[in-house]
């Protein structure tokens, strides 16, 4: 009987010692492992491969949670040693209390990560893949040894390139956010996004891929054309598009809504820049419904235009040295605007294309 206890009390405290009472969480529409572990005071670095091996089966293939199911998280801390408890009976928990076909994924959010548009601007959500195989090639005017029109500002030096660099950049992140391939021909290293009202001077920006811009305004132009072209040829058979932006530069008195160039022989070019006015001239109704937007369409002979091949526009955001045109691009919600506007016009063109080629 002695040894009959004895055996009885060693079991119970080897249980004890053996099991640690696991901790359970339900999961709810947006939890991922890192998330589900920070919300429970959990390090997601340390504990992730632990909260693998306790709940790979019910995990998606892409070790994704499922909303309503609940899941076993990892022990924090180690168990006490030799402990004894007295046998007591317990009621499992209850798993997986949601019948299977009510369950619902959750989600996998695509992110992409790209430095070029800033340190605060560089993580960029893949909203949609509507624009899946179109491939844009983004050109801001001048760069490097060349900032394009001038002038001050209250006493400060602004220039044409680092504004439109800036739109240029916005447009290439909502490209990018629709399943777009982009291709930005002048860019530079360390600008990024910018929110400030006056954009620093710079003369560091590069041709892609990563070449130095030449300080002839021939060669300039020369090497941009090339880069497009070279690159329009590797992927023809796709849409493919060509967005070039200037900021003009005329006398202070004249001010100018953002107008277009194409290429005189070119129907898809002139129906790209007449989708893109579209779009401008329906915002400005809307967000400036007393005022009527002036902005024209026209072929002009310029170089980027005769040279390029995809079918392409120009754009001028306006005139720098005009008081009303500088707060179209010094308001950086202006400049948002700008870039937006740009888009849904660039949408609506690869979205008529489409219709066309069926």
């Amino acid at each position: 009987m002695h040894k009959q206890l004895l055996s009885l009390f060693l079991f119970l405290s080897f249980t004890a010692t053996s099991q640690v009472s696991k901790k359970t969480v339900l999961a709810v529409n947006g939890d991922g492992i890192y998330s589900i572990l920070r919300k429970n005071d959990l390090d997601p670095v340390k504990h992730y491969k632990a909260f693998l091996a306790l709940n790979k089966k019910k995990l998606s293939n892409k070790n994704g949670l499922f909303a309503g199911r609940t899941y076993t998280l990892p022990a924090n801390r180690e168990p006490e040693k030799e402990q004894v408890i007295s046998p007591k009976i317990e009621i499992a928990p209850m798993v997986d209390t949601i019948p299977e076909k009510s369950i619902t994924p959750i989600p996998v959010v695509e992110t992409k990560n790209l430095p070029i548009f800033g340190k605060d601007k560089a993580l960029v959500t893949i909203e949609n893949h509507t624009l899946k195989n179109a491939i844009y090639y983004l050109v801001s005017g001048h760069g490097g040894p060349d900032p394009g029109a001038i002038t001050f500002y209250n006493g400060k030096l602004i220039s044409e390139d680092e504004y439109a660099y800036d739109v240029t950049l916005r447009l290439a992140r909502r490209l990018i956010s629709h399943g777009a391939q982009v291709y930005i021909i002048i860019k530079d290293p360390n600008d990024g996004i910018r929110d400030e009202k006056i954009l620093e001077v710079d003369y560091d920006e590069v041709n892609y891929p990563n070449k130095k811009i030449s300080k002839s305004q021939k060669l300039r132009l020369k090497q941009r054309t090339q880069a497009i072209n070279k690159l329009y040829l590797k992927h023809r058979g796709k849409y493919q598009r060509l967005i070039v932006t200037h900021i003009d530069s005329r006398s202070k008195n004249k001010n100018i809504d953002v107008f277009f160039y194409h290429h005189k022989n070119s129907k898809k070019g002139k129906l790209l820049a007449e989708n893109i006015y579209d779009s401008f001239k329906q915002n400005y109704a809307k967000h400036q419904p007393n005022r009527t937007y002036s902005g024209t369409i026209g072929s002009r002979n310029l170089y980027m235009i005769n040279s390029t091949l995809p079918p392409m526009t120009y754009i001028e955001l306006g005139n720098i040295k005009n008081g009303k045109d500088q707060k179209r691009v010094l308001n950086y919600e202006n400049r948002k605007a700008l870039a937006k506007w740009i888009f849904k016009g660039l949408l609506a063109d690869h979205k008529s294309s489409i219709k066309s080629s069926l």
